[in-house]
């Protein structure tokens, strides 16, 4: 995933993947997640969420959010980010408000959820042989037909009342925005006029990681982004991640998915099939 505050994503995107562990992160685009295979951990704030296969949640935009695997069989996901405005009517209550629980067990999904997330995503794999007629309509269309379904499932609170220390909110905007830059915990400390030692407490306790580590998974999956979705070199990727060095990169890549950049995105190329233009 795109792991930024920031709000120039596409205005749609929606994958089907293998979920692997991604950082605390913030972005302004509502992130709906059906889980196909496996479990999941879902983390939003402090709080951490366990999902069971066929389980369905929507990210509210502006909310820290972060996922964890811990189980041992493959976990694959199906997930969605589109922009705010593409909700409609529902704009004001992603804006303001949150769930409660985000989790929707999977006897409780409705059929709809599930079907309009497989057509959007078979959608997004039609290429030029097959266009799909007024896409883009049937894309937001399908995009409120699933926040119509989930919505009332939630017991919603205001978003201001949910969340976290604000000293983790603004740690993860300043790592957001800085980490394909030489960053370093005693710089950010002073930026946000705290305590190394403080902040070292919360990615221990909080994000169950340590500084450095939080910032390689923040370059990881940028890179991992670049090398699925542009054309850009695996140089080119990695320096724009952030990395200092090839090896650094190969080596937290290959520790992640067991394959080096270059064997990845061939094999990610192939998945995909011929892409739609």
């Amino acid at each position: 995933m795109y792991p930024a505050y920031q709000s120039n994503i596409e205005n749609f995107e929606i994958h089907h993947r293998r979920s692997i562990h991604v950082a605390p992160h913030i972005h302004e685009s509502v992130e709906c997640v059906y889980l196909t295979d496996g479990t999941l951990e879902l983390g939003i704030g402090t709080e951490l969420y366990h999902m069971e296969q066929g389980d369905f949640a929507v990210i509210f935009p502006g909310l820290i959010h972060h996922y964890q695997v811990f189980s041992q069989g493959e976990s694959r996901m199906l997930y969605l980010l589109a922009s705010p405005p593409l909700a409609g009517s529902f704009l004001q209550t992603l804006q303001t408000m949150c769930p409660e629980q985000p989790v929707i067990p999977a006897a409780q999904v409705h059929p709809d959820i599930v079907f309009a997330m497989n057509t959007i995503y078979r959608s997004s794999r039609a290429g030029k042989e097959h266009p799909i007629p007024y896409k883009d309509v049937m894309r937001q269309a399908y995009l409120q037909i699933i926040l119509a379904h989930a919505i009332p499932c939630y017991h919603l609170i205001d978003k201001n009342t949910f969340g976290s220390d604000d000293l983790i909110f603004r740690m993860v905007c300043y790592l957001a925005e800085h980490y394909t830059e030489e960053v370093s915990l005693t710089e950010m400390a002073r930026e946000l006029h705290a305590s190394p030692y403080a902040l070292s407490r919360i990615f221990s306790s909080t994000f169950h990681t340590n500084f450095n580590q939080y910032v390689n998974d923040l370059r990881l999956d940028y890179a991992r982004y670049l090398l699925e979705n542009t054309d850009q070199t695996i140089t080119e990727a990695y320096e724009n991640a952030g990395f200092a060095s090839q090896r650094t990169f190969n080596r937290v890549f290959r520790e992640e998915f067991h394959v080096s950049p270059r064997e990845y995105r061939k094999a990610y190329l192939e998945a995909q099939g011929p892409r739609e233009e």
